[in-house]
């Protein structure tokens, strides 16, 4: 049984991910940074303190075998903490190419591949308390016309962790979910881009009708919700 401060992030390649992998690295944590985009994972270290401290590996979560090949090549003994943070955005419609089953996969099938795969190494750390952090967001409780599987796979990611909170007490995991509104991310300019082509205004017009729903008329930085 081993004590480190060794954190897997998800998603870890761009946005809110790479924000967490910042901050972490600032405090000291060894990182173990996952995605889909190797360029973009080499970015995410690259920027980090003490970059050598830290490790990328390719990982498709929608894949358990996956999950488990980047676990094993990380050659890490314990985890003290997990980030799910992988995500895709984006409308879906219910058609021939209908990407309900891609949304899924990738934020709620993914995300409970990745934290069953990561228990039996956060089981081994001796701290006090391991944790696990979902990035949910506020569609899980508010509904957006033609994001139905987003909405969807967003609100099972909060049964997800009150189901797992109360299972992995006993091992002393915390599990808890982020629920960020707008976030000045790659996906969320390509959600107001879709939004403004879709009523046939400009981005910036679509800009200003999202924040006038915001009580503070902003986006939130990556780095805001990585804090």
């Amino acid at each position: 049984m081993t004590t480190t401060k060794t954190v897997l992030i998800t998603g870890a390649g761009s946005g809110i991910g790479r924000a967490i992998a910042q901050c972490l690295a600032k405090n000291d944590y060894s990182l173990i940074l996952l995605g889909r985009n190797q360029d973009n994972l080499e970015i995410t270290k690259k920027s980090l303190e003490y970059a050598d401290k830290h490790q990328y590996i390719f990982c498709d979560i929608r894949s358990p075998k996956d999950i488990i090949n980047a676990l094993q090549k990380s050659k890490i003994k314990s985890l003290y903490a997990l980030i799910a943070n992988a995500g895709v955005g984006g409308e879906n419609n219910y058609s021939s190419d209908d990407r309900w089953q891609e949304i899924i996969d990738t934020n709620l099938t993914g995300t409970y591949n990745t934290i069953q795969e990561s228990v039996p190494y956060l089981k081994k750390n001796t701290a006090s308390f391991k944790k696990i952090v979902i990035l949910s967001s506020v569609l899980a409780r508010l509904g957006v016309p033609g994001y139905s599987a987003y909405c969807a796979s967003k609100a099972g990611l909060l049964g997800l962790t009150r189901a797992l909170a109360t299972e992995l007490a006993q091992d002393k995991i915390l599990v808890n979910a982020l629920c960020p509104g707008w976030v000045d991310t790659t996906m969320a300019h390509e959600g107001l881009r879709a939004f403004s082509e879709a009523l046939k205004i400009t981005k910036q017009e679509a800009f200003e009708a999202a924040m006038s729903d915001v009580p503070l008329g902003k986006m939130s930085q990556p780095d805001e919700i990585a804090q």
